[in-house]
């Protein structure tokens, strides 16, 4: 029979990992990693303001050309998509004074295509710091919601065979996801902060982490303490098991 102290440390590791691949869901899935907020955008009335937002839609727009429109549009950026606010009318159907956001999706080819030293200039070399950071940024939250996945598929198979041991394995992949989700965060830190040095945004407008990147910050110190919890139940009850075991011997 299973002690209570380590079954309540089961059932509190189990919500905490539920807790974290919700929130490590949530973040993948959402546009708010940062935020630009500009006190006065541009009208769209005007020709260039127009052909701006021709280019930021147009899946054909380099670095320079996206991030320029984020500056002037309330713009939002996520680990996929990009995306633009604007009060004023784009199109002839919309009411004056409606809000318009049009969101634009990174492609496969986007996320893996090299960054340059002057961003929008392709014969400035490679940057090869930002785009090895944008890559990994891409790829680690991926790993790390596969790995407490396949963490949760050994506690279903620890469960049925109603031993603790597998939840050793349990705990490793969810420390594994932890360093993943930390990696994530301090890989698209060091992004923004490259991009900024490279392509600073202009006076007035103010730029921060939103809620999505802060899900991913929440996320790993919980996994950290799901792996923590697995772990030390796994072990403690193994120990005593032993203990009890060749006392009954004895």
């Amino acid at each position: 029979m299973m002690d209570n102290r380590f079954a309540t440390a089961l059932v509190i590791a189990c919500v905490l990992s539920l807790i974290s691949t919700i929130y490590m869901a949530a973040s993948i899935g959402t546009d708010f990693w940062y935020e630009y907020r500009n006190p006065s955008p541009p009208e769209n009335n005007s020709e260039p303001n127009k052909a701006s937002w021709e280019e930021f839609i147009s899946e054909d727009a380099d670095e320079k050309t996206y991030m320029d429109a984020l500056f002037q549009w309330n713009g939002t950026i996520g680990l996929w998509r990009r995306c633009i606010t604007t009060t004023e009318n784009s199109y002839w159907y919309n009411s004056p004074g409606e809000t318009v956001t049009k969101c634009i999706s990174f492609s496969l080819s986007d996320q893996f295509m090299e960054k340059y030293k002057e961003p929008g200039n392709h014969n400035s070399g490679s940057d090869l710091n930002r785009t090895y950071l944008w890559r990994l940024q891409f790829l680690l939250p991926f790993v790390s919601l596969g790995l407490m996945c396949f963490g949760a598929l050994i506690g279903l198979c620890a469960c049925a065979c109603r031993s603790l041991y597998p939840a050793i394995a349990t705990g490793v992949l969810h420390l594994l996801a932890g360093l993943c989700t930390l990696g994530s965060v301090c890989c698209y830190v060091a992004g923004i902060e490259l991009l900024h040095q490279k392509l600073p945004p202009p006076e007035g407008v103010q730029g921060q982490f939103g809620w999505s990147f802060c899900l991913a910050c929440v996320s790993a110190p919980l996994q950290f303490m799901a792996a923590a919890l697995f772990i030390w139940a796994a072990r403690t009850n193994r120990k005593e098991f032993t203990l009890l075991k060749a006392y009954r011997v004895a």
